[in-house]
C-alpha cells in the first residue's frame, strides 16, 4: 500500500488505511506535537493529541488531495499542540521555534552545526510575517493556501513572501561566507 492508497482507503471509510498512515506516520506526528509543546505537555495529552490528529484525518479525508496527507498530518499536528498549549495559558512564540529548525545532533560535524546555527539566526532577522510564513511553509510543511487562509492574506502575497525570504536567507548565507547550491 502507499500513501495514495491508504487515503483512498479512508476515504471508502476502510480502517486498514487509516492503520496503515498511523503505522507510516505517527512518530512524525508525535515528534511534531513534542517539539512545539515541549515539557509544557505530560506525555499522555501529546499522546492523546496524536490520536486527536489522526481521527482529524478519518473525518476530513475528503478535502485531503493525494500526495498532500503528510503536509495534512504535519499541520493538523501543530495547529491542535499549539490550540492546546493556549487553553493551558501557555503559548510558544515563533522565536521559541526557531530553535527547533536543526536541533543539535552529536552525528553531525561541527561544520554542518555552525551552518545550522547561522542559519538560524539568519531566519530570525527575517520581519515577523515574513518569518512565520517561512516557518509554515518550510518547517511545519503548510501548503500556501493554508498559510493565506489562517493568516489572511492572499496566496499571491504568501508566494512573495517565501522568495523574498528566500532570497534573503541566500544573501545572508553567501555574506556568511557558506556556499548555497542553486
Amino acid at each position: 500500500m502507499n500513501e495514495d492508497e491508504a487515503l483512498g482507503r479512508i476515504k471508502g471509510r476502510d480502517e486498514e488505511g487509516l492503520v496503515w498512515l498511523i503505522q507510516r506516520y505517527a512518530a512524525y506526528v508525535h515528534t511534531i506535537i513534542r517539539n512545539i509543546a515541549g515539557k509544557a505537555m505530560p506525555e499522555t495529552d501529546a499522546e492523546q493529541l496524536s490520536a486527536d490528529v489522526f481521527f482529524t484525518l478519518w473525518v476530513n479525508a475528503k478535502r485531503v488531495a493525494p500526495g498532500k496527507v503528510k503536509a495534512y498530518l504535519g499541520g493538523v499536528a501543530r495547529n491542535k499542540a499549539k490550540e492546546r498549549l493556549r487553553k493551558t495559558g501557555r503559548e510558544i512564540f515563533l522565536q521559541d521555534d526557531a530553535l527547533l529548525i536543526a536541533p543539535e545532533n552529536s552525528e553531525r560535524s561541527f561544520e554542518e552545526r555552525d551552518q545550522a546555527r547561522y542559519i538560524r539566526r539568519a531566519i530570525l532577522t527575517m520581519a515577523p510575517t515574513q518569518r512565520e510564513i517561512f516557518f509554515r511553509y518550510y518547517y511545519f510543511y503548510q501548503p500556501v493556501g493554508t498559510i493565506a487562509r489562517e493568516m489572511d492574506i492572499s496566496p499571491a502575497a504568501v508566494k512573495t513572501q517565501l522568495h523574498c525570504g528566500r532570497k534573503k536567507l541566500k544573501e545572508l548565507i553567501i555574506k556568511g561566507g557558506y556556499t548555497v547550491e542553486d
